[in-house]
């Protein structure tokens, strides 16, 4: 089982595009996304076309649940910047279509997926205590022991944050993936995709759980 993570593309087809790529040449088996696909552009519908043909399995950021379920004639913005957002709510929500959009607003809040090593991996957004709040990977033990919930899993695969980090608390593996679409670039390439490669191997003491988080350059793509 070799599993391809990803989250947070915010409608950059570019991004994930080059991602995959990246990814096609390590091989994988799965495509977990842990949310945020759409929005706010700038290739929004190519982005959803991208992950239905690579068969990902997705779960609900919060992007995807304003952009299906945002009732727009209610919102009055209060600056430019307000309005420009909404504006582009607007846009990509017409792009989509009415089919899209009622596909992203039954995506589930959470995925879980068993493991070869007989344990268990949640896929969510943001933490397992509410998929709408992030990990975020300068939280301490106690912040994130918070956010795990009463049924966690052995292992979270999260975005949100944009900042990918690899942390054990509570006897829980926590992974966040970063962004694909709006990876933060300090101390980095400003152009450039986050994602993770999570391979379950049985070895002769049993199996282990191994994890590659890469940088994929994007250039003048991103």
């Amino acid at each position: 089982m070799r599993i391809l993570c990803i989250s947070d593309i915010h409608g950059n087809a570019d991004a994930l595009a080059a991602v995959l790529a990246t990814a096609e040449r390590r091989g994988y088996t799965h495509l977990l996304v842990a949310g945020d696909l759409c929005f706010p552009g700038p290739a929004p519908l190519e982005t959803w076309r991208r992950l239905t043909q690579a068969g990902a399995i997705c779960v609900q950021g919060v992007g995807d649940r304003a952009l299906s379920t945002l009732d727009v004639g209610n919102v009055h913005p209060r600056s430019d910047h307000e309005k420009a957002r909404l504006d582009r709510v607007v846009a990509v929500r017409t792009e989509l279509g009415e089919l899209i959009l009622a596909r992203l607003a039954r995506l589930p809040a959470t995925y879980r997926l068993p493991l070869d090593d007989g344990g268990e991996l949640v896929l969510v957004h943001g933490s397992p205590a509410d998929p709408l709040e992030p990990f975020s990977h300068d939280m301490s033990d106690e912040e994130l022991s918070a956010l795990l919930g009463d049924d966690p899993a052995d292992l979270v695969i999260c975005g949100g944050s944009h900042v990918p980090f690899d942390r054990t608390v509570s006897g829980v593996r926590i992974i966040n993936v970063g962004s694909v679409g709006e990876a933060p670039s300090a101390g980095r390439s400003a152009a450039h995709a986050d994602a993770t490669l999570l391979e379950v191997r049985k070895g002769k003491d049993g199996f282990e759980i191994v994890v590659e988080q890469i940088v994929v350059p994007l250039g003048k793509a991103a």
